[in-house]
């Protein structure tokens, strides 16, 4: 490379910083209509008509789609096929849409939504998921037979002897609460119907092929007739995927109907009100030590409220499966998780994808047995944590991959001076109003889908006869800098400059399906697959030079824009001028399969994932007394990135996953009042704000993975595991008062809790 690799590279950061990035909501189209989706009242009724004939005579309305114009399908959904595009006979929550409203004008579309009538009847609502179990509970959809949606369990050792052997039993139950996504963009779709029967979709989404899936199965036609075309996009953490497929459907079908472009450009209330959101669990966890602290059983029945419909619930729940004793060495277990169908809203992928939920529940009642047991609560995690070679809990042996869990943690009681700093914690001491506490917490999570799912990728790099690269990946881009961090491997793995690179942004008609951006999967799996095509250009430009020029092509070295055959040195530029010359062409398709994965669904037993990430977080607080405030003082994290594409990038997933992690462990929460959500704007809803944040420091650790072809683990949804545990047990060690749900509220006698 003619540069050092830049530590804050970003092929996008231009047209972003100038406003010159075009969003979805950005593209325009001559003689463009404009969608609104129209909602009802109800949580759960049985529909008896719907009128639409007002709205038609509305002023600019061109058309009023209900479920009568479905040319396909109307059933959507990735595993379960239970989500309605457009509400039939049945009202299943709050954020079923009735109707789309298609008028000159998004301003007209708006009016003649509260035109359209619903003549329904109400059905008493399900929204408790543990009442949903109960076998004389009615059935949120009867034709699925049941309200469980999934069952997934782990079974290991001999649960009942483990807790005779335990000198100290803890249960306790644990809440978490639904989140929202709270991306800056909302869920927006153009599509434009094109002369030759076409339908391009432009759309905020984090999975362009099932897009085009579903946007096809609504329409009724091939696959071919649909293309899905990548525009930046506004974040997503995972909720970019299911809603805005749905939205895009029925923004193409008004599309095909209309003959015309159309734009459905969602309000924020519409999108918190329609959207999924993380699930809420109820967790009962029993845990046996024996008296110095060593993990002997743990027996745990987690209670997932999967909502209206399946979405991913049944992959979010069988990670918290895999992970549900966090990163320990336990030999007796038995875990038994349920998905469960309620008249909620919609849960499905969120950052963490089932992991920040156990974490808070595994890392407070290693704190708890900490205290219990009067030993060091950092003593009890190195005594039970995994390490080389350990096997899980799941029977899967740890011994490909570098286990940094005690290297992470070392690296934060270092950088954060723990040790210190809990002797000086209040424990609740009477004599303090501003009481001091510190807390940590810890984990491993397996890398990409796993069994949950079969995972690969692939890459494109077309070199151009004039030496600059056109490069295009399955990986599609969040706003996070997959991109980059594409060019990034590409440069270095090539041994060019960054400046003859251009990321070709994908439509789904010109590379294969890469599957979606979830997992923090992107840099494993893309930058795997530019890894490997990478060696097949080099295999390729090698074999050139050694038949036109005799160099041997094994001993070629890229490097410095240039290629080094022993003593014969090439520009890049002049071989691939004379590769075009020669009709040989520098075009190569590179594929990375995730290595194998094995799974028993009968026992939870098997090889989950094909390598883990380890980290570890650290916070300083302090709670004040008599207004219940938490202030946060100080964080340290400490991840096992693998190789980092991007120095930078990599730092800034640190900190917005810690961030992500206040707000779910001291703030957010979507409120719901009889399975309708109160909250549905940022003005009600509590983010934390820069002011809530505390001095925040990232420590990455590199390991090279020699099970991904660049080295790289994914750290997006780490960072985002920890806070919230490390809150709860600093919250604690302030206190003295421990708290089983979150968000977390500081209880006080007779005022205010202000940190709400």
């Amino acid at each position: 490379m003619k540069k050092d690799n830049p530590k804050a590279w970003r092929n996008d950061a231009y047209a972003k910083v100038t406003g010159r990035a075009r969003y979805t909501d950005d593209v325009k189209f001559p003689f463009m209509l404009h969608a609104v989706p129209v909602y009802s009242d109800f949580v759960s009724a049985k529909i008896v008509s719907i009128d639409t004939s007002d709205a038609e005579k509305s002023e600019g309305v061109v058309k009023v789609l209900t479920h009568k114009d479905v040319a396909g399908t109307n059933r959507f959904g990735q595993i379960i096929k239970d989500f309605r595009i457009f509400a039939e006979d049945r009202i299943f929550y709050n954020g079923d849409v009735i109707a789309l409203v298609v008028a000159d004008t998004r301003a007209n579309a708006v009016k003649a939504a509260g035109l359209v009538k619903l003549e329904a009847k109400a059905i008493p609502s399900i929204l408790d998921p543990e009442k949903a179990l109960e076998p004389d509970c009615p059935l949120v959809h009867e034709e699925h037979g049941s309200n469980i949606i999934n069952e997934h369990r782990v079974r290991r050792g001999n649960i009942e002897d483990g807790f005779k052997n335990s000198g100290l039993i803890l249960e306790e139950v644990f809440q978490t609460q639904f989140v929202e996504h709270a991306y800056m963009e909302p869920e927006a779709a153009i599509c434009n119907p094109r002369h030759d029967g076409v339908i391009e979709v432009y759309a905020s989404m984090q999975h362009p092929f099932s897009t085009r899936r579903f946007v096809n199965a609504v329409l009724g036609g091939r696959l071919a007739d649909v293309e899905v075309i990548s525009t930046p996009m506004g974040g997503g953490f995972g909720g970019k995927d299911d809603t805005v497929s749905i939205v895009a459907a029925r923004t193409a079908l008004a599309a095909k109907l209309t003959g015309k472009p159309v734009k459905c450009s969602y309000a924020r209330e519409w999108s918190i009100r329609e959207s999924y959101k993380r699930h809420p669990y109820r967790i009962y966890y029993k845990m046996g030590f024996t008296k110095d602290g060593k993990i002997k059983a743990v027996k745990t029945k987690i209670i997932a409220d999967g909502g209206a419909y399946c979405s991913v619930t049944p992959w979010v729940t069988w990670r918290s499966t895999v992970q549900c004793c966090g990163p320990y060495q336990v030999e007796n277990v038995h875990c038994d998780t349920y998905g469960v169908y309620t008249n909620n809203v919609v849960t499905g992928a969120m950052r963490g994808f089932g992991s920040p939920q156990m974490n808070f529940v595994v890392e407070s009642m290693i704190d708890i047995a900490a205290s219990k047991l009067g030993i060091n609560p950092i003593e009890i995690r190195r005594k039970n944590m995994v390490r080389q070679g350990s096997i899980t809990i799941t029977g899967q042996k740890l011994d490909n991959h570098k286990v940094a869990m005690e290297e992470t943690l070392n690296t934060v009681l270092d950088e954060f001076y723990y040790e210190n700093k809990y002797k000086k914690c209040s424990f609740g001491k009477p004599d303090a109003d501003e009481l001091y506490g510190v807390g940590l917490a810890m984990s491993y999570r397996g890398m990409s889908l796993g069994a949950e799912g079969t995972d690969f990728n692939s890459a494109i790099i077309n070199v151009q006869p004039d030496g600059s690269i056109l490069l295009e990946t399955g990986i599609h881009e969040n706003g996070q800098g997959s991109e980059s961090a594409m060019c990034l491997i590409l440069a270095r793995e090539l041994g060019v400059s960054l400046d003859r690179i251009r990321y070709r942004r994908p439509s789904t008609s010109n590379i294969p399906d890469g599957g979606t951006t979830v997992a923090s999967r992107g840099t494993v799996m893309g930058g795997g697959a530019v890894v490997l095509a990478v060696k097949k250009l080099k295999e390729k430009i090698a074999e050139f030079i050694n038949k036109h020029h005799g160099s041997a092509e094994e001993n070629a070295v890229f490097k410095d824009d240039e290629i080094i055959c022993g003593k014969d040195k090439y520009k890049f530029d002049d071989v691939i001028s004379s590769m075009y010359r020669n009709q040989e062409y520098p075009h190569v398709f590179g594929v990375f399969r995730g290595p194998k994965v094995t799974w028993n669904e009968e026992n939870g037993q098997g090889d989950a994932y094909f390598s883990w990430t380890y980290g570890c977080q650290a916070i300083e607080l302090t709670v004040n007394r008599k207004s219940g405030k938490v202030k946060l003082l100080n964080a340290v994290a400490a991840h096992d990135a693998g190789k980092a594409a991007n120095v930078q990038m990599t730092l800034g997933q640190f900190y917005g996953g810690m961030a992500m992690g206040i707000g779910y462990g001291l703030h957010e929460e979507v409120k719901m009042k009889d399975g309708v959500i109160t909250n549905t704007n940022f003005n009600s809803y509590r983010l934390p704000r820069s002011t809530d944040l505390p001095e925040m420091k990232a420590v990455i650790i590199e390991n090279p993975d020699p099970n991904s072809p660049s080295g790289a683990k994914g750290i997006g949804e780490p960072t985002n595991e920890l806070m919230a545990p490390a809150i709860s047990n600093a919250i604690f060690n302030a206190t003295g008062k421990r708290y089983f749900k979150l968000p977390i509220k500081v209880e006080v006698s007779g005022e205010e809790d202000l940190n709400q």
